[in-house]
């Protein structure tokens, strides 16, 4: 007898390496039939985003891809042997050879939905980088969102359809019973669920976006990422704090980064001894100060604002435009020096024990 018609658990040694030779045939064409197909994808996509990256597709892809068609290969291979007799036996109710039936759709599944948030993740970083060359900070939020949304949509769409493979459930009872489940669930995880629901309010009614400056509750700083749950925020400490959702909805959110203006108020305390004269001098003084960065103050205001007791109150109070951070600082810094010796200058006596210059501002910088 020829030895490739010969007989080992149901099958010859002719179909045995044959499946092997289709098998290790697939393993070492895997990188490059996946980059010729990716190179398909490659001709077709670049039709809709001309500066598309093709070594960060491949990178992405590439490897999902070359698998998927190894692992499709392979199973769709070993379907065609004879189940070894020796081999059938049951467990639990089901036998070796139905466990075994079901195992190979359900890593195709798996696989291909590997592949598919991959996929999602590469799209995304596509929006991504074209999103970054403008302004606009919403697109960026639009594109975040959306990726995490999807990618919780194909998982569960991955899990329905491994159960529905492996386990022959119908997926309509499947979901009648997960809506059961879920019911209960829901009222178990409240808060995650509405933390869930203010990510859609937040998404809709746009009250910041990734990049602005906002203040909640006691939490000041930069907001760096949206999510379906909860709000990262990059404090003036450089540490991360995670808002949950439905705190940022109920809450007053102050957005810094929306404001038209800063304003700043300056309080001078002078003694009630201080003179007409010297009143005068000090608030036209104030004036030609705030004079001179007209093209940074829009308007300002120096007044006499209150005698109270032993104090005369000078209030002084400007707006800029929403600078940077750091140019209104130092813009600040000159305004309070020159105001400082001006008073000097003008021999003006504070009120109280000791000299004393009062500086209060509408809102502290994170």
């Amino acid at each position: 007898m020829d030895f490739f018609e010969q007989i080992y658990f149901s099958n010859t040694v002719k179909s045995y390496l044959v499946v092997a030779g289709i098998i290790l045939f697939a393993l070492l064409v895997k990188k490059y039939l996946s980059r010729y197909i990716i190179a398909l994808f490659l001709r077709f996509a670049k039709r809709i985003w001309k500066t598309l990256d093709k070594n960060t597709f491949v990178d992405k892809v590439a490897q999902p891809l070359g698998w998927f068609v190894v692992i499709v290969v392979s199973v769709f291979s070993i379907d065609k042997l004879n189940f070894p007799e020796i081999l059938d036996y049951e467990i639990y109710g089901h036998t070796s050879r139905d466990i075994l039936s079901r195992i190979g759709p359900g890593i195709i599944i798996f696989v291909f939905t590997w592949l598919l948030l991959r996929l999602i993740d590469f799209i995304a970083g596509v929006l991504e980088e074209k999103a970054n060359l403008t302004v606009d900070t919403r697109d960026n939020q639009l594109i975040i969102f959306f990726r995490d949304f999807l990618k919780v949509i194909v998982g569960i769409c991955g899990v329905l359809l491994v159960i529905k493979a492996c386990f022959h459930q119908p997926i309509g009872n499947v979901l009648t019973g997960l809506s059961i489940v879920g019911a209960a669930l829901a009222l178990a995880a409240k808060e995650s669920l509405e933390n869930l629901i203010a990510s859609f309010i937040i998404f809709f009614d746009k009250p910041f976006f990734t990049g602005d400056t906002v203040k909640v509750n006691t939490v000041t700083g930069t907001v760096e990422r949206i999510g379906l749950r909860s709000t990262r925020i990059r404090t003036a400490d450089k540490t991360l704090v995670t808002v949950p959702n439905k705190q940022m909805v109920d809450s007053v959110v102050d957005n810094w980064s929306l404001r038209t203006e800063r304003r700043t108020e300056i309080k001078l305390e002078l003694s009630a001894k201080t003179t007409e004269a010297t009143l005068k001098q000090i608030t036209t003084g104030i004036k030609k100060i705030l004079s001179a960065y007209s093209n940074r103050i829009n308007n300002s205001e120096v007044f006499v604002k209150d005698i109270i007791r032993n104090t005369i109150l000078i209030s002084v109070e400007y707006f800029t435009e929403p600078i940077p951070l750091n140019e209104y600082f130092q813009l600040k810094n000159d305004i309070n020096l020159q105001v400082k010796k001006l008073a000097e200058d003008n021999d003006a006596e504070f009120a109280g024990e000791t000299s004393s210059l009062v500086i209060r501002e509408d809102s502290k910088e994170g």
